[in-house]
C-alpha cells in the first residue's frame, strides 16, 4: 500500500511541475530550456501567420506570465459575495470567450484550448496576422499589435488606446520585451 501512496504522490507531483510557468521568464533561452517543445510550436505558428517567435513570447509574457491555466481576477458584491471574473479571458493568451469562439471558427481547430501552450501561440499568430490584414501592423510591430490584441481590432482603429497612459506603457514593455527575447533567441537557437 505504501508502495502506491508513493507512486501516486510521484505522479501528482510530476504533473503539477508541468503546470508550473517557466523561471527567469525575462531570459528566452531559460524559458526554452525549461519547455523545449514550445519553440517548436512558436515556430509553426510564425511558419503559418508570420508573427515572430519574440513577439509571441512577449505577448504571452505579458498576458498570462507563460500560465496555461490562468484566468482574470474574481470580482464581489459588496467585498466578499462572489459575482464572477472582469472578464472571460483565459489561458497562456488570455483570450476572451468571444474571439477564440472566432479563432476556432475561422481556422478550424474545433478542439483548441486556451491551456494549450502550441493552441494559444495559433491563436496570437492568427488574431495578428488578422491585425495586419485588416489594419496595416507589421507583424513584427510588438508595440502596435499588443494595442490591437488588447483592445480588439475596431477598438485599434477608433484609437480607444488612446488617453490610456498605463495602456501605451504596458505595450512598451511588450516592445522592450520582444526585442530583448529576440536578441536572445538569436544566441540560443
Amino acid at each position: 500500500m505504501r508502495r502506491y501512496a508513493v507512486l501516486f504522490v510521484l505522479i501528482l507531483s510530476s504533473c503539477v511541475g508541468a503546470t508550473r510557468p517557466p523561471t527567469n521568464q525575462e531570459n528566452a533561452c531559460s524559458i526554452l530550456e525549461q519547455r523545449p517543445g514550445w519553440l517548436r510550436e512558436m515556430q509553426q505558428a510564425q511558419r503559418d501567420w508570420g508573427v515572430p517567435v519574440a513577439v509571441q513570447m512577449a505577448t504571452i509574457w505579458k498576458e498570462s506570465n507563460f500560465r496555461g491555466r490562468v484566468k482574470t481576477r474574481r470580482t464581489f458584491f459588496l467585498g466578499i459575495i462572489p459575482t464572477g471574473r472582469i472578464s472571460s479571458a483565459e489561458g497562456y493568451a488570455q483570450a476572451v470567450d468571444g474571439t477564440w469562439d472566432w479563432y476556432k471558427d475561422e481556422t478550424g481547430n474545433r478542439r483548441a484550448k486556451r491551456s494549450n501552450f502550441g493552441d494559444s501561440v495559433d491563436f496570437i499568430g492568427w488574431y495578428m496576422n488578422g491585425s495586419y490584414e485588416k489594419l496595416g501592423i507589421a507583424r513584427s510591430d510588438a508595440y502596435n499589435q499588443y494595442l490591437a490584441y488588447h483592445q480588439g481590432q475596431a477598438g485599434y482603429r477608433n484609437g480607444s488606446y488612446r488617453g490610456k497612459d498605463w495602456l501605451l506603457a504596458t505595450a512598451r514593455e511588450v516592445e522592450a520585451m520582444a526585442l530583448r527575447y529576440d536578441i536572445q533567441l538569436q544566441s540560443c537557437t
